[in-house]
């Protein structure tokens, strides 16, 4: 059997496999917690960042905040997050993980850099190295899809 059919066409889309195998491996990680992944977003963006006001969580999840009050609604039913008036005032709402919830999403990043492990794994270090170079060379120019 010819195996080159079953080989990436170009070198972008090889990128674009790699890019396949991480976004599987974290969207397991999210399925087995029972969340979606605008829930694991806002769960994780508020772990790091606790009393996040909704439009501050809209703009990090580059969502919009009504989308963002959903997600929160579904998230304080499993009392994952909570809502917190800040000093009596009604109209500014403050929004904290609980513990269950940081419990929940804990481990994240280390279960990712566990996949990206796995995905390099064919790589020596040599090889590795000079990935990374080349990678660094092509992305120079490019923005990041994090920068606002």
């Amino acid at each position: 059997m010819d195996q080159s059919k079953d080989l990436p066409a170009s070198p972008l889309e090889s990128l674009r496999v790699i890019n396949w195998a991480q976004v599987q491996a974290a969207q397991e990680w999210i399925h087995v917690r029972g969340l979606s992944l605008q829930q694991a977003f806002v769960l994780s963006h508020l772990a790091a960042n606790p009393g996040a006001i909704q439009r501050d969580i809209a703009r990090a999840t580059r969502t919009t905040a009504a989308n963002v009050s959903g997600v929160l609604r579904g998230l304080e039913a499993r009392q994952l997050v909570e809502r917190r008036f800040e000093g009596g005032d009604e109209r500014s709402k403050r929004v904290f993980a609980t513990d269950a919830g940081i419990a929940l999403v804990a481990g994240r990043d280390e279960a990712m850099a566990a996949a990206d492990e796995s995905i390099l794994a064919p790589l020596t270090e040599s090889e590795r190295t000079t990935f990374q170079v080349l990678l660094d060379k092509i992305t120079a120019g490019l923005s990041n899809p994090g920068d606002s």
